[in-house]
């Protein structure tokens, strides 16, 4: 009972902090884009009219992503928009000081890493003129990142699906974080030097007023007025990636992870995000979005705190789950037919051999274990591929993850000292093929090809049997239940 009403409570305030986050984005990025469009000549001022309107396009191109899909929408926009930065992080890095933009780069990099701890832990609480700055930008932007946290985290853990810890942490957090070292310190020191040594200051007194500090900066690089429309587009794609994204989440969170959802709640999420940002920016500006940002994200911190706590048991149980061993009743392969298994250990084989033992040896022991399964009421299914050819024997489950174990024709490329060497095996090709198992929880698999029909029925119920056991400890619960296997309820 309380496992239930605590997942609807973290899941709540969630979907709160993921509404409230993106509002938040709406709010700025609106403002951001009316002033550059006002800059530009495009619209006459930056009434609450036009504010409304540009809303309404931002919100309908959002929803028509979302619509369609993560694999279709979302990252076509996401891919324009990757091109996009990039093409314009170049060309204020090659027509900007590019020198200066250099060396203020590698300067910057050392400042922070001497003072990460000075930054990370300094509150100004002895500097009062500097508090009032710190508040409105560091932790702001801390609540704010806070609030994106469930929406990102859910997302990005949704695409990733299939990657390792070390992929993950590399494409997630140390690419963006370096990606974001080098924007800040081209736009960031461009900004800077265009100030001092051309503008006379007039950049640094539109520092309240970021939203058209932006395009006044783009004034002093060539091609003005279209990098100033690029840079619109981006503002655009940016918020519209997000929103469909962050749609696309909260539509997951209400439905508890349904793999079937209506496309109007969709819709619903798009025209609620629209509405209270737009309530919002005409009741107190972004004042009243900085306020309900920092609402949400403080009791979400909280939560943030029980997520390492749990991602730590989760990975205990994780490395015990494949460091697991097999019962100690396991019994390897014998010595009968010994002189066999010599041939077969001094050859290498083609393609054709592999595929012929997959054919008859593999799929002769699996059909035969698949029946003795059904004698004990056990539904298992034999599943076959070709490219590359591999075959394998599932048992389904409504809530734990299935029970696969399957065989195919992999390749290893050969040493080259094995090639030349006289006293070892001969063989004429680069490459040789083997019988790999492979099984449904992604543990690396290893060559059966010395395997006979019974050795490998064995070797499956040696496998069945440690995911029997895995299974019925309660402790697992969490890391051995599937979402893949859920159904629409």
């Amino acid at each position: 009972m309380f496992s239930k009403y605590g997942n609807n409570t973290v899941d709540i305030f969630a979907l709160c902090s993921t509404f409230f986050g993106i509002t938040t984005t709406l709010g700025f990025g609106v403002v951001q884009i009316n002033s550059g469009l006002e800059t530009l000549g495009v619209l006459p001022g930056s009434s609450f009219i036009y504010q409304v309107l540009i809303v309404g396009v931002l919100v309908s191109l959002s929803i028509i992503s979302a619509v369609s899909g993560v694999d279709k929408g979302v990252r076509i926009l996401s891919n324009i928009n990757i091109v996009s930065v990039v093409v314009l992080l170049l060309f204020v890095l090659v027509l900007g000081p590019t020198v200066y933009l250099i060396g203020s780069f590698t300067e910057g990099i050392g400042t922070y890493i001497n003072n990460f701890f000075s930054l990370t832990f300094n509150t100004h609480v002895y500097e009062a003129e500097t508090q009032p700055w710190f508040y409105d930008w560091t932790i702001l932007y801390w609540a704010w990142w806070i609030s994106w946290s469930p929406y990102v985290g859910l997302f990005i853990a949704k695409i990733s699906k299939g990657r390792t810890i070390r992929e993950f942490i590399a494409a997630v957090l140390i690419i963006p974080t370096l990606f974001n070292f080098i924007w800040m310190s081209v736009f960031g020191n461009s900004a800077i030097w265009f100030d001092v040594n051309i503008a006379d200051g007039a950049l640094s007194q539109l520092a309240s007023n970021p939203d058209a500090l932006m395009f006044r900066f783009l004034e002093y690089l060539p091609l003005t007025e279209i990098i100033s429309f690029l840079v619109i587009a981006i503002i655009i794609i940016f918020f519209v990636t997000s929103a469909d994204s962050g749609m696309f989440v909260m539509n997951s969170i209400a439905t508890k992870n349904a793999l079937i959802s209506l496309k109007w709640q969709t819709i619903g999420w798009g025209i609620l995000l629209a509405t209270l940002a737009l309530i919002l920016q005409n009741a107190g500006g972004l004042n009243a979005l900085q306020s309900m940002t920092l609402i949400t994200a403080l009791p979400f911190s909280v939560i943030m705190l029980l997520f390492i706590v749990s991602l730590v048991k989760a990975l205990a149980i994780d490395q015990k789950y494949y460091e697991r061993d097999f019962s100690t009743t396991t019994i390897p392969w014998s010595g009968e037919s010994w002189r066999q298994r010599l041939k077969q250990i001094v050859s290498f084989n083609d393609k054709k051999s592999v595929s012929r033992y997959i054919d008859t040896t593999v799929k002769e022991a699996l059909y035969e274990l698949q029946q003795e399964f059904a004698q004990n009421n056990i539904d298992a299914t034999i599943n076959s591929y070709e490219k590359p050819q591999r075959i394998e024997i599932e048992i389904k489950h409504d809530v734990v993850n299935n029970f696969v174990y399957g065989v195919k024709n992999e390749t290893r490329v050969v040493s080259d000292y094995l090639l030349n060497e006289e006293n070892l095996p001969d063989v004429d090709d680069s490459q040789t093929h083997f019988p790999k198992s492979y099984f449904g929880d992604a543990r690396e698999g290893y060559d059966v090809q010395l395997f006979t029909k019974n050795e490998l029925i064995s070797d499956v119920l040696k496998h069945y049997e440690r995911f029997i056991e895995i299974i019925v400890e309660k402790r697992n619960e969490m890391f051995i239940s599937s979402n893949a296997n859920r159904r629409l309820e």
